[in-house]
């Protein structure tokens, strides 16, 4: 019911030693200029109480991030506006690129990854987070990730 990819779509292996750049499994920094965090969109899944989620990465402003990162560990952090961000995950079941999609990025109690809202557009992605899928949704989803039509990054699914 979940997939999660290993990093923002503008990740590229060659980053991974150097000075300037981090990728954990929470935040990552690109050449000390891009900064990213992970979170998640979740759907409901109609006539049931499941959730498909999707974890995916969202850029966020040098002072967001930094905001965010002071807050990181701290009791209450959910307390805290949304941050906007922009949708760095290619999620290429869709038919229509989810790159640079607008978000806001909630953050959630210490332990939790942030809840992404996406802006209420007419793209499939939004339409779904907004109305819910079905379990036969969830079946082609399935079906897709398994047969290569994932994320532009490495994927991780539970």
């Amino acid at each position: 019911m979940n997939h999660s990819a290993a990093a923002p779509y503008v990740w590229d292996p060659s980053f991974a030693d150097a000075p300037d750049c981090l990728l954990s499994s929470d935040q990552c920094v690109i050449k000390a200029q891009h900064y990213f965090v992970k979170g998640l969109i979740e759907i409901p899944v109609i006539a049931s109480d499941e959730v498909f989620t999707w974890g995916v990465w969202v850029s966020l402003s040098r002072e967001n991030f930094s905001r965010a990162a002071d807050l990181w560990d701290t009791p209450g952090r959910e307390s805290e506006k949304p941050y906007f961000g922009w949708l760095t995950t290619d999620l290429r079941i869709y038919s229509h690129s989810t790159i640079n999609l607008k978000t806001y990025v909630h953050t959630r109690p210490v332990g939790e990854r942030p809840l992404i809202e996406l802006e209420p557009t007419d793209h499939p992605l939004a339409v779904e987070q907004r109305t819910g899928i079905t379990m036969d949704r969830v079946r082609e989803i399935a079906g897709a990730l398994l047969h290569g039509a994932g994320t532009g990054t490495g994927t991780e699914s539970g």
